[in-house]
């Protein structure tokens, strides 16, 4: 039993030890935190529930509809996936600050995130622009995303898979 007790501290212990390691790991963020600003838009949509008119096209084909998005993080995952704080991945942007646009960009091979632009308005993020691509002997794709707070989000994909004609895929919501 005192076995049971004392593994079960430990465990506790090391859990609790992480957590602050990964709290001081964001405080150092490197470059804007895309992750972070999608999470509190992905809240912010979620409270406010609004209604979204999608526009999915594939390959030239569009379908147009009004809708709630029940599951905001999975409509937006392509947006915080883009992270580009990764550990590895320091000191591999380039910045460059421009009155109201921000721009990280990169031309290292491994990494897949190219380039955002941000656009501020006022001190509040008016828009953001993400490139990423990915390519390997057997695939290509560019993704190109764009965000704007409260108005809309767009999510461009151009894919090329060996042998297989290219495809795209073109999704908009404007929100209400």
């Amino acid at each position: 039993m005192i076995r049971k007790l004392l593994i079960l501290a430990l465990a506790f212990g090391f859990t609790s030890c992480n957590q602050e390691r990964e709290t001081n790991a964001n405080a150092r963020l490197s470059y804007f935190d895309v992750k972070g600003f999608f999470s509190k838009e992905i809240n912010r949509l979620r409270l406010s529930n609004p209604i979204v008119e999608k526009t999915v096209s594939v390959n030239g084909v569009s379908e147009n509809r009004k809708i709630k998005i029940a599951d905001w993080e999975k409509e937006l995952a392509v947006f915080t996936n883009a992270d580009i704080n990764k550990a590895s991945w320091q000191g591999e942007f380039k910045v460059t600050v421009d009155h109201q646009l921000t721009i990280y960009s990169s031309a290292n091979k491994k990494i897949p995130v190219k380039k955002i632009l941000i656009t501020h308005q006022q001190a509040k993020v008016a828009k953001i622009e993400i490139i990423v691509e990915n390519k390997n002997i057997l695939f290509q794709s560019v993704d190109t995303l764009r965000y704007a707070p409260g108005l809309f989000y767009e999510i461009k994909k151009l894919q090329k898979i060996r042998f297989l004609k290219q495809k795209s895929y073109h999704i908009v919501g404007k929100l209400e």
